[in-house]
């Protein structure tokens, strides 16, 4: 099934009718999305890394979850797929898909769908708006990067904190220095590095194509992941998706903070959710780029807006009596958009 979720689009596939073996399996998938070729012509990718993805997914037998989900990066121009990260855009298809294959069941206008993220172990609860059994995809709520509107589909997260790295600050320290920048690593979800936007010679406001353009910007900013790699437990980076690179500046559309995000070598059109997640949470983080620039309200449920190169993402972080993120969740849609065979 080729869906929408969220700001991303990708095929979602059954585990059993995959191929077990890995290495057949992959190279079955960069054969459907054509991969690797910068415009992805003999496949169904389309020629950009949010619409290059693709979602494993199972029924699960672990004690309060209905699905096991697997989320594959395929590179576009180079023969990598990889399971490095998580994709909570991707993820926000996850229940419609579920039901559509008979995987869980509706259980009235609304389903909750408990899903298990194979990639960081995680548990994600998506409710889906299933109206006389079915899942409905028409809705009235709208997200930054697709137009229109679309059912809702709201996301919970728990345990977030340190998904990938370990713990939500794999360093121990709010704030470290790499090449002479201070930066913030960490973790609530998607590994991400923050940066003041003003440290790597940007304002933090240029649009996608003009920093994708910026070749002095985008190698100081590889140069920093590439060491911050080994620093947040993730062992040599050069050839992963993470850590996500946001470039942070103060927000200037009601917001809690301006972002744009590299993914790591292009610029994302808007963010990814968890790694908006993960900056959201980087603005409680006393004395970091992000806390620097942020506006932030006083509170234990806090509703941060992200602000990027398309709109604004609501992340709402619940904190516990220390201050410590407990929760985190969004709003999401998604849309089937064709269901069929593909062949590679």
């Amino acid at each position: 099934m080729w869906m929408r979720g969220g700001s991303s689009k990708g095929g979602y596939f059954l585990k059993d009718e995959l191929p077990a073996d890995t290495a057949a399996r992959d190279a079955f998938l960069l054969r459907v999305m054509g991969s690797p070729d910068p415009r992805q012509i003999d496949g169904i990718g389309g020629a950009d890394p949010l619409t290059s993805k693709v979602a494993v997914v199972s029924k699960s037998t672990r004690d309060g979850v209905d699905v096991d989900y697997l989320f594959l990066q395929v590179f576009v121009d180079q023969a990598i797929v990889t399971d490095a990260q998580n994709c909570g855009n991707i993820l926000a298809g996850i229940g419609p898909f579920a039901i559509e294959r008979g995987l869980v069941a509706a259980t009235g206008d609304e389903t909750r769908v408990a899903i298990f993220m194979e990639n960081t172990g995680q548990v994600a609860v998506a409710t889906v708006q299933t109206p006389g059994g079915k899942v409905s995809y028409a809705g009235d709520a709208a997200i930054s990067g697709v137009p229109g509107t679309a059912a809702p589909i709201p996301l919970a997260f728990r345990d977030t904190a340190g998904s990938s790295c370990g713990a939500l600050l794999p360093t121990g320290n709010g704030v470290d220095e790499i090449d002479g920048i201070a930066v913030t690593m960490i973790d609530n979800g998607m590994p991400c590095v923050v940066i003041a936007a003003g440290d790597v010679g940007i304002t933090g406001y240029e649009d996608r194509d003009t920093l994708d353009a910026n070749d002095a910007m985008k190698a100081k900013v590889e140069a920093v992941r590439l060491k911050a790699g080994p620093l947040m437990n993730l062992g040599d980076v050069t050839d992963k998706s993470v850590p996500k690179m946001m470039l942070v500046a103060a927000p200037r559309e009601g917001g809690a903070i301006a972002v744009r995000s590299l993914i790591p070598h292009r610029v994302h059109a808007s963010i990814g959710v968890l790694g908006a997640v993960s900056v959201a949470t980087a603005c409680l983080i006393e004395g970091s780029p992000a806390a620097a620039v942020g506006v932030v309200q006083d509170g234990r449920q806090l509703t941060l807006g992200v602000e990027h190169p398309t709109g604004v993402t609501e992340c709402v972080v619940t904190l516990d009596d220390k201050g410590a993120p407990v929760e985190a969740g969004m709003l999401r849609t998604a849309r089937k958009l064709m269901d069929g065979k593909v062949f590679a």
